[in-house]
């Protein structure tokens, strides 16, 4: 069943229907190059790195993930 609100087209279930595309799209992510931040090896991230920010291969990235309190699932079950 959907209902106008606001201008906005609703499904009753949570599912919020935009033109745009969906976020978590099924897809393959297009991979950007770019060079680690931390151990200067080329490496591939699923964002086009903005200048003057650092990147992180994902190597690097679970490191610092690891010695900023843990990673991601560790949080999440918490």
């Amino acid at each position: 069943m959907e209902r106008q609100f606001g201008g906005e087209r609703r499904s009753f279930g949570g599912e919020r229907r935009f033109g745009g595309p969906r976020r978590f799209s099924s897809g393959p992510r297009e991979m950007h190059k770019a060079v680690c931040s931390e151990c200067k090896q080329e490496c591939e991230v699923p964002f086009k790195p903005t200048e003057g920010k650092p990147v992180f291969c994902l190597t690097c990235f679970k490191k610092k993930r690891e010695s900023e309190g843990g990673s991601f699932e560790h949080r999440r079950a918490a």
